[in-house]
């Protein structure tokens, strides 16, 4: 029987956001299952939306024996602490070593994970795993589509398979494109390798491929796909690490180097071409939320407002106030936000009761410059324990633990309150405390992208709004000092010249 070690580890690392992720941040998990090691690996990773489940499902269909190491995630922050990754790590990699002779080896990885001490996590992950299994053990990974993806990632494994929507509907999808890569590996294939880096970085709020160009860059990328070019992936990366292969990528796997070469460079053509298209309508907080009562005069459905900037997938803290003061200084009615992140307000909320008024300095406690702490006196609707399920298409049916959670009004506004932090990409993540999503007129997201897969389904319209946070949206704005020279710091913006020029770094392709 074919033996395959299997493993994840995942995080979205913002170089610029507040707070780091901890050992005990991928124990809970955020957003993610919560921290599984050995057998128990493959009890939780299945049908639920992420890489390692798909790859699960595949295997069981093609009988191979799956060696589970551990698995965990964690909401994108700031670095991944050096204590998170070398414990995490040394027990993947000692638990691939225990398994010893395997087959293959797989990994569910983001791509984007800078740690204190390395700037590409996951690079070091797979060194550390061909140093275990030798040169000629398959090794194949999936990726997050924001993977920002080094020449020394690809040398050190087999393929690399990045997902190809955002919002991220096709994680476990693209765990069983891992392990059809895998069956044309096991069989004795070998692949020649491209790698190419774009010249400029892309904002994620033009990242989505529910929308043009990513849209049809993805259905020309799978076009391109056949017996001969059996991989193809498009990396628009995540524009907010500060290293020098922080950019978009495309990487393909040919029979031969031609064939591999003619990919690649097709879709660099394709992305290249397009760079006058990665952009798009910001509005102001009250800018916002006075369009959006304007429209939700004659609307039957709601409005829909990302707070793009305190996106807790991109790096954020999720708990700004901007959006909440611009629909209390706009008089919003039927509106609501969530999620702020907030366990001091959320225990005083459950300390004073249902029903209660309670006084309280809400959120804001991130140190984002331009945000503040909202102070006012709010009614207590409703407590809740934080433990639902989020069965929408993003989170895809995953057990969710937002830990004591509340829904605070304020005049016509609505808040929701949580004491660990979520992207807001789910219905379920109003439903929890009683909020309805589909009879309100207005529903701010603290999320990017994301929240799409579930909410364009019942929105009359989309809005994106940037009150201060920790991943703006104009990628220009953040103060980088290591990125690759040359790189345009947003589409057709301005070239990065760093104070002094690594003259290690070769310029960017294209």
């Amino acid at each position: 029987m074919t033996r395959i070690a299997v493993g994840g580890f995942l995080h979205e690392t913002n170089t610029f956001a507040p707070t780091k992720a901890t050992y005990e941040s991928f124990v809970h998990g955020g957003g993610w299952p919560a921290m599984t090691h050995g057998a128990d690996v493959l009890k939780v990773m299945r049908g639920i939306n992420v890489g390692l489940a798909g790859f699960n499902e595949e295997a069981e269909a093609r009988g191979w024996e799956l060696v589970p190491t551990i698995a965990c995630g964690a909401s994108p922050s700031a670095h991944v602490t050096k204590d998170a990754f070398e414990r995490i790590v040394t027990e993947m990699v000692e638990g691939i070593k225990a398994a010893l002779p395997v087959d293959a080896v797989y990994l569910d990885l983001h791509g984007a994970m800078v740690t204190e001490h390395l700037d590409d996590g996951e690079a070091e992950v797979a060194r550390r795993v061909r140093q275990v299994i030798g040169p000629d053990v398959p090794f194949v990974i999936s990726l997050d589509l924001h993977g920002n993806i080094s020449p020394e990632l690809v040398e050190d494994t087999d393929a690399l398979i990045a997902y190809r929507t955002y919002p991220h509907v096709d994680m476990a999808d693209t765990g069983r494109a891992a392990a059809r890569h895998m069956t044309l590996l096991l069989s004795g294939q070998k692949f020649a390798k491209a790698f190419r880096q774009l010249p400029f970085l892309i904002p994620i709020s033009w990242q989505c491929t529910n929308d043009q160009p990513t849209k049809g860059i993805y259905e020309m990328l799978a076009a391109l796909e056949d017996d001969q070019v059996p991989t193809l992936s498009f990396c628009p990366g995540f524009p907010a690490a500060d290293f020098p292969h922080c950019c978009p990528s495309v990487f393909a796997y040919g029979v031969t180097q031609a064939d591999a070469n003619a990919a690649a460079d097709t879709v660099v053509r394709l992305v290249s071409g397009h760079e006058n298209d990665f952009d798009g309508k910001i509005y102001t907080p009250d800018e916002g939320v006075l369009h959006a009562m304007e429209l939700a005069k004659t609307a039957s459905r709601p409005i829909v407002i990302a707070d793009t900037q305190d996106n807790p997938g991109a790096g954020g803290d999720s708990d700004t106030t901007g959006m909440l003061a611009a629909l209390v200084r706009c008089k919003a009615t039927r509106a609501s936000i969530g999620v702020i992140y907030d366990p001091v307000s959320a225990k005083a909320a459950h300390d004073a009761g249902e029903g209660a008024s309670v006084t309280l300095s809400l959120g804001g406690k991130s140190g984002i410059p331009g945000d503040a702490p909202y102070q006012a006196t709010f009614v207590v609707e409703k407590l809740s324990d934080g433990q639902f399920v989020a069965g929408g298409p993003y989170y895809g049916g995953r057990d969710m633990d937002m830990g004591p959670s509340a829904c605070l009004r304020i005049d016509g506004v609505r808040v929701v309150i949580s004491s660990h932090k979520a992207q807001l990409a789910d219905q379920a993540m109003y439903r929890f405390v009683g909020i309805e999503p589909t009879t309100e007129a207005i529903l701010v997201n603290k999320s990017s992208v994301h929240f799409r897969a579930d909410f364009e389904p019942i929105a009359e319209r989309l809005l994106i709004c940037a009150a201060p946070g920790a991943m703006p949206a104009d990628t220009s704005t953040l103060p980088w000092t290591r990125l690759r020279p040359g790189i345009r710091l947003k589409p057709n913006g301005v070239p990065f010249t760093p104070t002094t020029a690594s003259p290690t770094l070769a310029p960017v392709n294209g």
